[in-house]
């Protein structure tokens, strides 16, 4: 199983990335903030427009160190990477696979499933553990409600069929995140999804998270040698990692979600970090990012038995299991591909 590192980040909008011998260097106003060595790295996220000397990315490269940067907002811009690795016959099977679109509904549908189902046991786990501060007739409700959306699911025959199911089981799951949010009521709450921009807290904090998971899953699957830009549901479009969202769907609400909403219930985040704009953006501020990339960084570090692999893993080597688990299917050793399930 493969060593989960350190993944710098660098939430200062000014700062400079530069190499110095085997060291990655941030550098502000020409001063040396901090120094770390690169083989304790395995991904690099700059939060600012400044940039990273060409040295520095080719030095990322070579080790295989993705270096990806972000609006000050989160937003993702770019993301850089070093020569293909892994398996050509495994990359031509994966093109192959997403070219056929039956094949590619047949993969879809079990991301989708895993999604439906840590949604509902999100809900399960909140009403087991908050009974008396929940209305779980509600609950219960929406939950047998992403019951019969797992059924449709799996009878669905196309693409265009499962985007709908899949939209409408997710409208049931947004319709009582509010509910578990059980802290802070004033100033974090969730009404709805929106991203482009977000205009509330939860929603900012969400967006921000999303972005994260999603470095997090496409560097998982170049290490197993997929092509994080080809993916089966989200289709072909220049610049997307289409297979990272794919794989992402099933680790949103359990692992996405329930961070977001336990750094609220902790107060651990407060209103004072965020602002709204006059075009009705919430944005955070930079000690709100840092407060929230350190307990990511935490969060990852937490251990779970993984319900394919009956073995003991940390969080953050989640999105590494199911990349090894995709890429088995694809080649043939898996007679499917068996979704992150948790419970």
């Amino acid at each position: 199983m493969r060593k989960l590192l350190n993944i710098l980040y660098i939430t200062s909008p000014d700062a400079y990335l530069s190499l110095d011998g085997e060291n990655i260097v941030v550098l502000k106003d020409d001063a040396e903030m901090v120094r770390v060595p690169l083989h304790n790295l395995e991904g690099v996220v700059a939060f600012g427009y400044t940039g990273a000397s060409p040295a520095l990315m080719g030095a990322c490269a070579k080790h295989g160190i993705a270096l990806s940067f972000m609006k000050p907002s989160g937003k993702f811009l770019s993301r850089i990477v070093g020569e293909v690795r892994g398996n050509v016959t495994l990359r031509k099977n994966q093109y192959r696979l997403s070219d056929n679109i039956e094949e590619s509904n047949k993969i879809a549908k079990n991301f989708i499933l895993g999604k439906i189902y840590n949604a509902r046991w999100v809900i399960e786990r909140a009403k087991r553990d908050y009974p008396l501060r929940l209305d779980v007739a509600k609950l219960k409700s929406v939950s047998q409600g992403l019951v019969n959306a797992l059924k449709a699911v799996e009878e669905s025959e196309d693409l265009e069929q499962l985007r709908g199911f899949e939209g409408e089981a997710a409208v049931q799951y947004f319709s009582v995140v509010d509910d578990l949010i059980l802290q802070q009521k004033q100033s974090f709450y969730f009404h709805c999804r929106n991203k482009r921009p977000p205009l509330d807290n939860v929603n900012a904090m969400l967006s921000f998270v999303y972005t994260l998971l999603a470095h997090d899953v496409a560097a998982a699957l170049e290490t197993v040698g997929l092509d994080p830009y080809v993916g089966f549901l989200h289709r072909d479009r220049p610049g997307r990692i289409s297979l990272a969202l794919d794989m992402m769907e099933e680790l949103r609400s359990v692992y996405a979600d329930r961070f977001v909403i336990s750094l609220i219930n902790k107060k651990e985040i407060n209103e004072k970090g965020f602002t709204q704009q006059e075009n009705g953006a919430v944005i955070m501020d930079d000690d709100t990012r840092r407060s929230i990339l350190k307990s990511w960084q935490s969060k990852k570090q937490e251990m779970i038995k993984h319900p394919f692999l009956q073995e003991k893993i940390e969080w953050g080597l989640v999105p590494y299991a199911q990349a090894m688990l995709l890429a088995r299917f694809i080649r043939g050793d898996l007679d499917g591909y068996p979704p992150f399930m948790w419970k």
